[in-house]
């Protein structure tokens, strides 16, 4: 993935290249807000007027209205990570509000993200906040039932066009057995705050309006959010690592991708495609990290095309054994029985 060998990396040197990149500021901050809210209203406007024309149209009008969701989801995203803000209070408001947009509970959310930070490669702290991955030896070892269950999940239909309407819609309704007093209160409120939302659109505009309209913004950015989460950590040439021998550089320059898009694309995204460098500083905000990559070239890592992409979509397991990501099939040839 990268030209550099790990062990060789000065690692202060690293943080000490991120440092000036990690500050907030305030008046970019304040732009994005602006260069995203509005048009993602000025779209829910128009296609409300187009239901009186056609639903196509109001389709065709929910694909930049999806794009302007993730643009949201990203700035949701950054506060997160503190990072979009110098006040944490900001963050935290900022980061309700684009919650109750996007479906996603700020304080929950926040908490299972941070954990996927610390744990991202490590093949002994996977489950929480990422795209379950077994190994190899692990899908053999299950039962036929649970192995076809685990097929089925990674199958791309399911994974893709079902999954972001069971994230968004259903799973981010409710908090974890273990979620604490805050996070709960974080789903509490954000359900709530959706719930606000709705009825008020519903009463100004009509439900069913509301939900022809909500529907397939939510699921086309969903499934481009899904999409774009996948590709940063399903890849070819991945770190992934026992927790013994587990980096934390290593596993954010090897085994985070830069999704490298073209300029629209990086727009729509908030440049989260150059995700190593995200995980390698998360305080960075997301309108620092196309700077911070250009300045270093250190971290100017083989990247991830649109087309080199597809590929990901065949990867379902690790071969932990040749340190790589194979679909079911060449998995049963490598380790038939002879």
């Amino acid at each position: 993935m990268t030209d550099l060998p790990a062990a060789g990396i000065d690692k202060s040197t690293w943080q000490q290249a991120l440092k000036p990149f990690a500050r907030a500021d305030p008046r970019r901050s304040t732009w994005q807000i602006i260069n995203t809210i509005v048009p993602y209203i000025a779209l829910w406007v128009l296609m409300y007027y187009s239901l009186r024309i056609s639903y196509w149209l109001t389709l065709l009008l929910a694909i930049p209205a999806a794009g302007f969701m993730i643009r949201l989801f990203i700035q949701f995203h950054d506060a997160g990570h503190m990072s979009f803000f110098k006040s944490p209070k900001a963050n935290r408001t900022w980061g309700f509000i684009t919650g109750v947009l996007t479906f996603t509970p700020y304080e929950n959310w926040r908490h299972s993200h941070a954990t996927h930070h610390a744990t991202a490669g490590d093949l002994d702290r996977r489950g929480t906040g990422d795209v379950m991955t077994l190994t190899v030896e692990e899908w053999l070892a299950l039962p036929p039932g649970k192995r076809f269950g685990y097929r089925l999940f990674r199958w791309p239909p399911v994974m893709f066009l079902l999954g972001p309407i069971y994230v968004f819609l259903i799973s981010q309704r409710f908090a974890g057995r273990k979620a604490s007093k805050k996070d709960r209160m974080s789903v509490i409120y954000t359900n709530l705050g959706i719930a606000v939302l709705a009825v008020a659109l519903g009463l100004l505009m009509g439900f069913k309006e509301y939900l022809l309209i909500q529907l397939p913004i939510i699921w086309l950015g969903g499934m481009l959010g899904v999409w774009l989460f996948y590709v940063q950590h399903q890849f070819e040439g991945i770190y992934w690592e026992r927790h013994d021998n587990w980096d934390f550089y290593t596993a954010a320059v090897e085994g985070c991708s830069y999704y490298k898009l073209p300029k629209i694309l990086q727009w729509f995204t908030g440049n989260i495609g150059i995700h190593h460098i995200h995980h390698l500083s998360p305080r960075i905000p997301n309108y620092n990290l196309q700077a911070c990559l250009d300045a270093n070239p250190a971290f100017q890592v083989e990247p991830v095309t649109l087309i080199t992409s597809l590929k990901s979509m065949q990867y379902r397991l690790y071969d932990e054994a040749n340190r790589r990501l194979v679909g079911f099939r060449e998995a049963k040839r490598l380790y038939a029985p002879a």
